[in-house]
């Protein structure tokens, strides 16, 4: 039986463009559950040099509130001034 994920597309706001993104990244990995898992994470340039990180996270369907547990949970991240879900989809593997 294939377990039942959805895959959340987050834009993920560093406090400043002086933030190490390399330790962002393993910050945010390290702050997740088991149950969410990081398939890729990108940096994207927003503006003048600011960057900011382009997270795909799976996540059991059936998480309890959602995304918003996601969003508060990398939200926590020491370094993380904002995040944004832009999508989510139903993710089989």
């Amino acid at each position: 039986m294939k377990e039942k994920l959805v895959m959340v597309q987050l834009k993920i706001f560093p406090e400043s463009n002086e933030i190490n993104l390399e330790d962002l990244k393993r910050n945010i990995a390290s702050a997740l559950p088991e149950t969410m898992n990081i398939k890729k994470i990108v940096e994207e340039e927003l503006a003048y040099g600011y960057r900011v990180l382009k997270a795909f996270i799976t996540m059991p369907e059936e998480t309890e509130g959602g995304t918003t547990k996601l969003e508060e949970i990398i939200s926590s991240v020491n370094g993380v001034t904002q995040v944004d879900v832009e999508l989510v989809w139903r993710y089989e593997f």
